[in-house]
């Protein structure tokens, strides 16, 4: 857990692939007690320490996720995410393709399995399903691999995952959604890059990025970004 923005009312974290949001099954401390943990010892605070969990994060995708340190944050910022006013950027590695667009526009109707745990996407309405949205940008590219910049219009479950892999783009390492084989660190190549929105409290706006994990491929294609922006 590394701490990438702090304030009276909000703190955000870039999370790793191997750590979870809010307590699961498997036992393993989320990172909302670690938090807990964290702010206690830092300001050396007697009794308990209030951390609210805004929103998820799915266990092996990695970046920003958004706490807050009081209960008049965590009710302003939950609404927030609600009325989507929290814009999300996530980085998401794919194979390339000649699949892939410059920029493109996905709508799709995503329906849930809870039992497998998995959205499967349509192209046109079915019974109980969802309408799910989102445009993706082709922003770098590599020998093998290309990066793709996705803003979410719809927050539906694992909805990045389902509609990309959809359109033949599974992310490197997601088994689960039809890639071929799994990342050495057991996560995927989805990254929470970047949350904007104006501050419940102070009104101001904020934008917070996660740097991408401490990955040669991920440090490879950044880099070429960051030349092609130039």
């Amino acid at each position: 857990m590394v701490v990438i923005f702090e304030d009276n009312h909000i703190i955000a974290v870039s999370k790793t692939c191997n750590e979870i949001v809010q307590g699961d099954k498997t036992g393993d401390e989320p990172l909302s007690e670690t938090l807990k943990k964290w702010l206690k010892e830092k300001y050396d605070k007697p009794g308990n320490v209030f951390v609210g969990v805004t929103h998820r994060l799915d266990r092996p995708t990695s970046g920003i996720v958004l706490f807050a340190k009081t209960s008049k944050a965590l009710t302003r910022l939950n609404e927030m995410f609600r009325n989507s006013e929290i814009k999300k950027t996530y980085w998401a590695i794919v194979k390339n393709s000649n699949k892939i667009k410059g920029e493109e526009l996905l709508t799709n109707y995503l329906l849930r399995n809870e039992k497998q745990n998995k959205s499967y996407a349509y192209d046109t309405e079915k019974s109980n399903s969802k309408k799910a949205i989102l445009k993706y940008r082709h922003i770098a590219k590599g020998d093998r691999y290309s990066l793709l910049e996705v803003d979410l219009m719809t927050g539906r479950h694992h909805q990045i995952r389902c509609q990309l892999s959809h359109i033949g783009l599974p992310i490197k390492g997601d088994l689960k959604y039809g890639f071929d084989r799994s990342n050495p660190d057991g996560g995927i190549s989805l990254h929470a890059r970047r949350v904007s929105f104006i501050h419940p409290v102070s009104k101001q706006e904020i934008v917070i990025e996660a740097p991408v994990p401490d990955d040669r491929l991920w440090k490879d294609l950044e880099r070429i970004t960051l030349s092609v922006d130039k």
